[in-house]
């Protein structure tokens, strides 16, 4: 424990409710008690305070005469100083546990909040400096690093800034483009794909990148991860030369090259690049254009690469800030660029007028999943169908609004769209009802706290048609009868693939064996489908028949948001919601 820390420690202990400068009793060894040490250490702390003029101590002398310690910095006002030097300092885990620790009684948290509100943003290094800076917060951490893993949105983005895939989706064209593979062909019947190298690709380390690094990555992609769905039927990886490849499948598949395109198909340099697995997932090496120097709970901190082969960022260093979750509620205007789809934050409040607010559709959509692979009133179709139209998803987006930007009837907007709005009909929900023969089960919903606003209106909206509930936790989703997911498809077919097919989404636990073995044979029909028509019709009958039997509820699409300051340039935001870091620079002033 630091000397500032013994300080708020002991005023925590002995000098609530005093002025400053007025005695306070107290014994040594009620001192080396607080302090959790001997008394002849708790003088030697209480010199250091007294040589630091944070306290004076006047020891008792003689028989009867107690010992007094005066405080000489006010509580409140230290904490502020000492936390934002914490801050600056880089050590944000510290700084908010020091703010909850000895916070309460002052208006600490609230005021050293305001202060981090112009911490964050774009920091432009002095002139000639080089260390222009993005730093912002996030209200989690990320759950993995390892491509071959990654579930969510925010991991996605953060590997995609530290690895390379063999090559990169154009979400605005729809195309394929090259990344660490300068080009690559397939034969007649999609079973044999080459992919060529590039060459000078590094690895964070200097090490030049090989077909061996790729060869070692796609094998153990295969070999029981979560993302294995990206290597259904392949039979093999050959390497043909240090810089040309060569993968296998038993079964067509005319969209590899599109799911090469995916983050979990990440590039790792061979064997961990010598270190043991753990060493290495401590501190990632990748060829991306940033390289990680710091994770840990409290802070990420990522510096350009300047070796990138792309071209080095014109950032030199992104900082991610992972904020309690207490402070949820006071971050709305914070960050000079705020992440909804991280935060969820449904009020926000908009910063200075003349900063840049980009906005952008979410490719995706929020949804409920019923747990059909589970005894219970779900499996009835007809309950299913009545808590749709119960679950009316223009009635919640007209309710309670924010960045629900669009009712979904679907998994994406355009769809949306153009599907006609019916109102709710009261009489055929009763029928439903009454056919499902629903009698009071309660159904267990669970749901995470960033969808608590949607989860509530389903739990008061059911209430009302006397359908009980019991909410758990989102980690015991597994067990519930039916829970809300966001699903976000930042490439398109393949993403929508993933939704059915990782190894932890929630179709794979929720659906039985029946629909989803129905379900794998549509999707190796689509990828062995030689259009992107074709590919569409076979996706299209599974989104259909899931949610016409109601198995699925569409609720709604989000609007992502972001705000900028006026020097920031090269910004938007991409499908996953986030801003590219790689292109970001800021305007000279």
């Amino acid at each position: 424990m630091l000397l500032d820390e013994r300080y708020l420690l002991l005023h925590e202990r002995f000098g609530v409710g005093t002025e400053l400068g007025v005695p306070v009793e107290v014994t040594l060894y009620e001192l080396a008690d607080a302090l959790y040490c001997t008394t002849r250490n708790a003088k030697l702390i209480l010199r250091k305070l007294e040589s630091e003029h944070l306290i004076e101590w006047l020891p008792g002398l003689g028989r009867g005469n107690r010992s007094r310690i005066v405080f000489k910095a006010d509580k409140e006002a230290y904490l502020i100083e000492y936390s934002q030097h914490l801050v600056e300092q880089g050590d944000y885990k510290r700084a908010f546990d020091l703010i909850g620790g000895f916070g309460n009684g002052t208006f600490a948290k609230p005021k050293f909040l305001e202060w981090l509100d112009n911490h964050f943003g774009y920091k432009k290094g002095e002139e000639g400096g080089l260390d222009d800076t993005l730093i912002f917060p996030v209200l989690k951490s990320p759950q993995t690093l390892d491509p071959a893993d990654l579930m969510y949105s925010f991991d996605s983005h953060l590997i995609r800034q530290i690895f390379d895939r063999l090559l990169r989706f154009e979400e605005q064209t729809g195309t394929i483009a090259p990344m660490i593979a300068h080009t690559w062909s397939s034969n007649d019947s999609a079973t044999e794909w080459t992919f060529y190298l590039r060459k000078g690709v590094r690895f964070h380390n200097g090490q030049e990148l090989t077909s061996r690094d790729v060869q070692y990555t796609l094998e153990r992609l295969q070999a029981g991860t979560a993302n294995n769905w990206l290597m259904r039927g392949v039979e093999c990886v050959e390497t043909i030369g240090p810089r040309v490849l060569r993968v296998k499948l038993n079964q067509p598949n005319r969209i590899f090259d599109r799911f090469m395109c995916s983050a979990a198909a990440s590039i790792l340099p061979y064997g961990f690049a010598g270190l043991d697995e753990d060493s290495y997932w401590g501190h990632p090496l990748g060829t991306g254009p940033f390289r990680l120097v710091t994770w840990t709970s409290g802070r990420i901190e990522m510096a350009a690469f300047d070796a990138y082969f792309q071209g080095r960022p014109y950032l030199d260093g992104v900082d991610i800030v992972i904020m309690p979750e207490d402070c949820s509620t006071e971050i709305d205007g914070m960050a000079k660029v705020h992440h909804s789809l991280d935060t969820m934050r449904m009020d926000r409040h908009t910063p200075e007028e003349s900063w840049q607010e980009i906005e952008k559709l979410c490719q995706g959509c929020t949804l409920l999943t019923w747990n059909v692979s589970h005894e219970g009133v779900q499996q009835s179709e007809a309950f299913r169908r009545a808590v749709r139209m119960i679950l009316h998803p223009g009635e919640m987006v007209a309710e309670l609004g924010g960045e629900r930007a669009l009712p979904a009837f679907g998994f994406r907007p355009d769809a949306s769209r153009s599907h006609a709005v019916e109102p709710m009909r009261p009489d055929r929900v009763r029928r439903a009802l009454d056919e499902s023969g629903y009698n009071g089960e309660v159904l267990r919903f669970a749901f995470h706290q960033k969808y608590g606003e949607d989860g509530m209106w389903v739990v008061n909206r059911l209430a009302a048609w006397g359908i009980q509930t019991e909410t758990l936790d989102y980690d015991q989703w597994p067990e519930s009868d039916l829970v809300i997911s966001g699903l976000v498809f930042p490439e398109d077919e393949v993403c929508e693939i993933e939704a059915y097919a990782h190894r932890d989404c929630v179709m794979q636990t929720y659906l039985d064996g029946e629909r989803m073995e129905w379900i794998t044979g549509r999707i190796d029909a689509a990828v062995a489908a030689e259009t992107t028509d074709q590919r569409r019709m076979f996706l299209k009958e599974i989104e259909e028949h899931l949610r016409d039997e109601a198995t699925v509820i569409f609720l709604h699409h989000r609007r992502l948001s972001t705000y900028l300051h006026p020097s920031v340039r090269g910004v938007s935001l991409n499908q996953l919601g986030w801003i590219d870091f790689k292109d970001v620079w800021l305007e000279q002033a």
